[in-house]
């Protein structure tokens, strides 16, 4: 069976476009082979490194910093990058044949992306800029399949995730967000998990998200978020405001990263996190496998001692040191080995300028029952100016469904009224839905261990027709009163 959904919204037996709307799987299959316990380390040497420090729009390596090869074999550290002021975030190409980095030829320069040849050491900027330009901040590039990369540019809402091919040309928008994302790893299905702020939009801790390498699809990677101060009406299970950050892929699928003062995996079977047995230290990035027992760390004792570099058995619950440096901070340590490319992510998106939300039940929900009976819906969105925006309420069917249009890569977000117009139910942060996205969700911030009811949602036996919210340029901006849960 297969319906028309308004404007070439298609639905077959088995869903097409991205299924949850804000929280979902993540990191179901393995993301490459093991790596040699032997094998040359890259890692950047910085006077001052503050891991976080891009969420806020901040400079995470003030005073510069350089990228190191470390032959493990012979145990001694050699200058990479020469010739540049400042040379930070590598990233190994999946053949091991190429390293791209963000770097600055002079100190009054803005970061910019550069690629080198690690076999003739020759390096070429991935994006031209005229020598009287002054580009925006380009940082944390990361390879992905098909001859693109993806990276963080600086706007005046923070650093924005954007994606391009490895010649400068075809940049595309992947966020839409009124603050920071920086990109920390490509996963083997294709998906990018980037860390922001909780809630997202916010400014509260850092979190882990997922998108796809086209924009669309962006959720959780785990709803179990971290607790936010003051917050009475948070998820049980978010012990500690401590955020999350610098998560990796390991071979199994998990992905490993840190929380707080301490290491934690996400697995597919577990819609929380787990902790993981390892020693109570500040990390400075999510550790990096070398084997199934074996990870690169780089941690320090104390936040005001240098971060350095250790290898740590988790069989044995033992650690080694690596590299130490008294002076600098080592971080940013990646293997230089061949990797498993992740799979290239179709995209089906279509020329439009906007995208529908279809949620099945708003009712299903990972937290405490809605406060009373959800009979529409409301959309805010933000728009160019940063003004929350009313986009108007669509009905709610007695099931729980709701069929919306909305403006794509806008910053949007849903509150659930009832009857008198009174809030049930609404989102702190914002999300956005890119352009020609067709986009489906089971329930009201619902957890990956939901699935949906085989059956046709009430609003389609209804109509096939979204509501249109899209944002107006002669729409009032309102201040929100909404309280939620994400």
């Amino acid at each position: 069976m297969k319906l028309l959904l308004g404007k070439n919204f298609l639905l077959g037996a088995a869903a097409i476009g991205t299924v949850a709307l804000f929280c979902g799987f993540g990191g179901n299959a393995p993301a490459s082979g093991s790596a040699s316990l032997s094998a040359p380390v890259v890692y950047v040497s910085a006077p001052v490194y503050k891991p976080l420090a891009a969420l806020h729009g901040d400079e995470r390596f003030p005073q510069g910093g350089q990228i190191y090869f470390f032959d493990n074999a012979a145990k001694k550290s050699s200058l990479l990058v020469p010739g540049f002021f400042a040379a930070v975030d590598p990233n190994i190409s999946f053949d091991a044949k190429s390293l791209l980095f963000s770097g600055k030829k002079s100190s009054n320069d803005a970061w910019q992306i550069y690629e080198m040849n690690l076999a003739s050491r020759e390096v070429r900027a991935v994006f031209s800029v005229s020598e009287d330009e002054k580009p925006a901040d380009r940082i944390r590039p990361l390879y992905l399949p098909q001859n693109r990369l993806v990276y963080a540019r600086r706007t005046v809402r923070g650093f924005a995730l954007e994606a391009a091919q490895l010649d400068g040309t075809k940049i595309m928008p992947l966020s839409a967000i009124p603050t920071s994302a920086q990109p920390v790893d490509v996963l083997e299905d294709g998906r990018i998990l980037f860390e922001s702020n909780f809630p997202l939009g916010g400014d509260g801790a850092s979190e882990l998200y997922l998108v796809y390498s086209d924009g669309s699809g962006v959720e959780s990677y785990r709803c179990d978020h971290p607790a936010v101060k003051g917050d009475t009406n948070n998820e049980p299970d978010a012990s500690s405001a401590a955020g999350r950050w610098g998560g990796h892929q390991s071979a199994n699928g998990d992905v490993l990263f840190t929380h707080g003062d301490s290491l934690a995996r996400f697995s597919s079977p577990f819609a929380t996190e787990k902790a993981v047995e390892a020693p109570r230290l500040a990390y400075s990035d999510g550790p990096v496998e070398m084997d199934a027992n074996t990870w690169l760390l780089s941690a320090t004792i104390a936040p005001q001692k240098h971060f350095w570099l250790s290898v740590y058995n988790t069989a044995h619950k033992s650690s080694r040191m690596l590299v130490a440096n008294g002076t600098n901070d080592l971080v940013e340590p990646v293997l230089l080995v061949p990797r498993q490319t992740p799979h290239q992510h179709p995209s089906g998106l279509h020329d439009w300028k906007y995208g529908n939300f279809l949620a099945l039940d708003v009712r299903t929900t990972r937290d405490a029952p809605l406060a009373g009976e959800a009979v529409a819906v409301r959309m805010q969105a933000l728009d160019a100016s940063g003004k929350v925006v009313d986009l108007g309420t669509a009905p709610v069917e007695s099931d729980g469904s709701f069929f919306v249009q909305t403006t794509g890569n806008t910053p949007v977000r849903f509150i659930l009224e009832d009857k008198a117009g009174h809030t049930v139910r609404a989102e702190r942060g914002w999300i956005w839905i890119a352009k020609g996205e067709q986009r489906i969700c089971v329930g009201c911030h619902q957890g990956p261990e939901r699935a949906s009811e085989n059956k046709v949602p009430a609003v389609l036996l209804r109509t096939t027709t979204p509501a249109d919210l899209n944002l107006k340029a002669t729409s009032q901006t309102q201040k929100s009163d909404a309280q939620g849960e994400n």
